[in-house]
């Protein structure tokens, strides 16, 4: 839309809009700040895709598929920049990651590390901006096919959920480098699956099936076989995590996500307080009356 409709084709829709009913005006704004935000969105990337499966979903799919979407510097400067669109983006209510039916992420691109330095990697803080996906503030979903490995199974770690396709396999293999995990792995899969499994899968380099994952409760779930099926069903989720008060979602998330940081007791003050908030919220009031109503609830996100 955002390639086909004229600025002056659209400041006369927008005039008459505005001429139907005064209170349109409001609407036509939005509408234009939709259309602006679809065209920054339109810009070109070398290393993934973005496109918008629903309206309040943004999928975001790793693209380099001869070296089975290894994860470049180049690719993380993408990959951080979409995500950061789409976390501003209003209109916008969860995100999908995905790769390809044979490659989620192989790894690191081995390439670009290899000749690295020790005094290279620490003054540039080399890796430390794949950190930037966990300080989104909407849900990101991860539909996983193939190939997890390395900084793949680490990215993957890093999103809120994680739904995997029968094919889908997990691992760590740094140590057959000569290094350990440098983007989380180590620190995230222990909360995960614990330390025994997380060891093992470190220090032996072990790749695990998505029957395994699940099991060990590192992924979500394991979908149908199917190609594509795990894209859409991660899309579908996200399209019902969209439909919910974003307000709420977000709370949701960071109290989940605090669980890690807190006591018990810490982590208990900290949800309530979030819960108390809520209270001061217009999706809060709409919800409860929706439901003593019974009827669907139209939340507007304030």
């Amino acid at each position: 839309m955002a390639h086909y409709l004229s600025r002056s084709s659209f400041q006369s829709s927008l005039r008459s809009v505005a001429a139907l009913h005064p209170r349109s005006i409001q609407s036509a704004h939005r509408f234009r700040s939709a259309i602006r935000l679809m065209s920054s969105s339109q810009q070109s990337y070398e290393y993934i895709m973005v496109s918008r499966p629903e309206p309040s979903v943004v999928l975001v799919t790793l693209n380099r598929p001869k070296s089975l979407n290894a994860l470049s510097s180049p690719l993380f400067k993408e990959l951080n920049q979409a995500l950061e669109d789409a976390d501003r983006d209003d209109s916008v209510g969860a995100m999908v990651l995905t790769g390809s039916e044979k490659a989620f992420a192989a790894g690191a691109d081995i390439k670009e590390m290899k000749d690295k330095q020790y005094a290279d990697v620490y003054k540039n803080k080399f890796l430390e901006d794949w950190g930037n996906v966990t300080k989104l503030r909407k849900p990101l979903i991860a539909a996983v096919s193939g190939y997890a490995l390395g900084g793949g199974c680490e990215l993957a770690l890093m999103c809120d959920i994680i739904l995997a396709s029968p094919t889908a396999k997990f691992g760590q293999p740094e140590i057959n480098l000569g290094v350990i995990p440098g983007g989380g792995g180590s620190q995230r899969l222990i909360h995960a699956i614990g330390k025994s499994r997380t060891m093992e899968m470190v220090l032996t380099g072990r790749t695990i099936t998505a029957q395994e994952a699940e099991q060990w409760g590192m992924v979500s779930r394991v979908v149908q076989e199917g190609e594509g099926e795990v894209v859409k069903q991660a899309v579908n989720m996200a399209k019902e995590i969209a439909s919910k008060s974003q307000i709420a979602v977000q709370a949701g998330k960071e109290v989940v996500n605090a669980a890690y940081e807190l006591t018990l007791a810490e982590g208990l003050r900290f949800e309530r307080r979030i819960f108390h908030g809520l209270f001061a919220t217009n999706d809060q009031k709409e919800g409860m009356a929706a439901f003593a109503e019974k009827r669907k609830a139209n939340f507007t996100h304030s």
